[in-house]
């Protein structure tokens, strides 16, 4: 997934001039002082994502419990005032020109609200690698091709030859 895209898309409720605007507020304040404002990303459990999404719910599972938890640093929290460089990041620019190696791409079909599946599908596409696989697996998230056994076999049936013949 391309993380520049989940944050001024999903991460900032799709207004991205006006959580800019607050990340600065935050930055100002604790230059004078205040202190940092650490924003979990997640609700904290799985209950209390429901109905807030497939994305959300599913990566509230894995990171809030022990399928992926990394306590006590996890990746579910943030500095506000720390954010704003990832706002004009893009994890594919350039991808036309730059991005010639044996590529392959797998994504889950269920797509949510992060862009995990519009971002694979992009990257696929742009990529100029002459050498480049898209696997769709079908019937699972992102979040399932994390861990779950079978979508995973499902993408390392398609990997481990890809990189048997391109590495």
């Amino acid at each position: 997934m391309n993380f520049g895209h989940l944050l001024h898309e999903a991460f900032s409720g799709y207004e991205p001039i006006a959580t800019l605007e607050a990340i600065a507020a935050q930055r100002t304040a604790e230059v004078r002082g205040a202190e940092p404002n650490v924003e979990n990303l997640l609700p904290p459990t799985v209950d209390a994502a429901a109905g807030m999404g497939l994305d959300v719910v599913e990566a509230t599972e894995y990171y809030k419990t022990s399928r992926g938890e990394k306590p006590p640093n996890g990746a579910t929290r943030s500095l506000v005032s720390r954010r704003a460089a990832g706002y004009g990041w893009d994890a594919f620019t350039h991808a036309e020109v730059l991005l010639t190696q044996p590529l392959c791409v797998v994504v889950g079909d269920k797509p949510g609200a992060f862009g995990s599946y519009r971002d694979g599908l992009e990257i696929y596409r742009r990529a100029r690698s002459e050498t480049k696989q898209l696997v769709v697996a079908e019937g699972w998230s992102h979040y399932d091709l994390y861990d779950k056994p079978e979508p995973v076999g499902q993408a390392l049936d398609a990997l481990i030859p890809f990189y048997d013949k391109n590495l």
